[in-house]
């Protein structure tokens, strides 16, 4: 039983025994002394789609919901279809650009450690590793005196993900992404 600070999106979730995924996570800390951290979640419901919003304190405990887990790869897209391919029985799953909209700017062709979630033996969603590791296409040019300022730049990524990184990264390099904040972590 995962805590709501543990959630991450794609994690499959039981609310009044329906299942949810998360889609989205808004985290609110507090400004006043003694006040606790918030999570205000957005779900869809596994089956029907159907929007749920809720809010929780980082350590309400939420029930995983009854589903099983596949290690997956991404194969292709196929118009407004994603295309993944179970690693151990090579079997495919189809998932709709609406099922994963938040994490479609992560994904690359051939990209691993993807896991599918299934209920009922149908592709209902997925979880993203914790970090991931995409290309610079285009930023501003390097500033020689940056290593030493805690500012950043708009980079834009091989899969059109725009992000904020250091002033020292330049074009071409290969950088790891937090896929749960959405930040730069390091170079790779």
């Amino acid at each position: 039983m995962p805590k709501a600070n543990e959630l991450k999106q794609g994690s499959a979730i039981e609310i009044n025994g329906e299942p949810y995924v998360v889609k989205k996570i808004d985290v609110r800390n507090p400004t006043s002394r003694g006040a606790t951290t918030l999570y205000k979640v957005r779900f869809a419901h596994m089956k029907t789609k159907q929007k749920l919003d809720e809010t929780y304190k980082s350590d309400d405990m939420l029930k995983t919901a009854d589903c099983s887990r596949a290690a997956v790869q991404y194969s292709y897209q196929d118009g407004e279809s994603y295309v993944f391919m179970n690693v151990e029985t090579y079997e495919q799953y189809t998932l709709s650009a609406e099922d994963i909209e938040e994490q479609i700017e992560y994904l690359t062709e051939g990209m691993e450690g993807l896991v599918m979630l299934l209920m009922d033996d149908s592709a209902i969603g997925i979880e993203l590793p914790a970090a991931i590791t995409l290309q610079i296409v285009e930023t501003p040019p390097a500033m020689k005196s940056a290593s030493a300022t805690n500012r950043t730049k708009t980079a834009r990524l091989t899969t059109d993900l725009e992000i904020q990184v250091p002033e020292y990264i330049e074009s071409g390099e290969l950088i790891k992404i937090n896929t749960d904040t959405g930040k730069f972590m390091s170079r790779a």
